[in-house]
């Protein structure tokens, strides 16, 4: 008997998961959030839209492709765009930014450059793995102080 309790709440929560990892199509979201993704998606190839909640906050995260770049956005219920997160070359970021992102990489790799807009503010994030082989990221202002948000 206790077997099969626990088989069965071991399968209610794989469920669970399994739905709650499950990819959205952009009829099944909100009339307002379906609004913004199809304004901000012209031209561009959706890979995966998610509903999560981050600091209590309810959105959906929207992932795209745009000529064969990264473009990612989240959205939140009431068809808001929170943040967008484009993939950028190095080379087409602020000097003071690329030069921070360039001496924290140091003799490691650089891997992917992202720009974050929230509103008015323009964050650049980069991806890189150190000279032995952990993988980091690091986020800086146009003036190439690093911040953590």
């Amino acid at each position: 008997m206790k077997a099969t309790v626990r088989i069965v709440l071991s399968l209610a929560i794989a469920a669970s998961l399994a739905m709650a990892a499950k990819s959205l199509a952009v009829k099944d979201l909100p009339a307002a959030v379906q609004k913004t993704v199809q304004e901000q998606t012209k031209g561009a190839e959706i890979k995966n839209i998610a509903k999560e909640t981050e600091k209590g906050i309810t959105q959906f995260e929207v992932e795209t492709l745009v000529n064969g770049k990264h473009r990612d956005f989240n959205v939140d219920t009431r068809g808001g765009l929170i943040v967008v997160e484009e993939e950028v070359a190095i080379d087409s970021i602020p000097a003071a930014a690329k030069a921070a992102i360039q001496k924290k990489v140091g003799a490691g790799k650089l891997g992917l450059v992202e720009t974050s807009t929230k509103g008015s503010t323009t964050l650049y994030e980069a991806a890189y793995t150190t000279k032995a082989g952990k993988k980091l990221a690091v986020l800086v202002k146009a003036d190439g102080t690093e911040t953590k948000d």
